[in-house]
């Protein structure tokens, strides 16, 4: 199986989701999240740092279920920004001549 490149898109939708995760995760320790999640704590590392941009589904809902966050709050949160740049920069926005 190949798996293409991440766009740049999908490396920023990935470190806006690590850095939501490590504002939910606040004071708590980042082995019992983990744990508490069933990932591991290196995997929980690498998505709140940005450098697994686009994990499971699976493992975002567990971890947003030990954080109780919905995944409708993620989805916000990581999606915010691009609705903000939106007609200006997608080209699907775009007026058509």
């Amino acid at each position: 199986m190949v798996r293409l490149p991440l766009s740049p898109d999908d490396i920023e939708r990935g470190e806006r989701l690590g850095a939501f995760l490590r504002r939910a995760r606040g004071d708590r320790p980042m082995l019992r999240v983990a744990l508490d999640a069933g990932v591991s704590p290196e995997t929980l590392r690498k998505i709140e740092s940005g450098r697994v941009a686009t994990p499971a589904f699976s493992t975002i809902a567990a971890i947003a279920g030990v954080l109780s966050v919905s995944l409708d709050e993620i989805w916000s949160a990581i999606s915010e920004s691009e609705v903000r740049a939106g007609s200006a920069t997608d080209p699907g926005m775009r007026a058509v001549s």
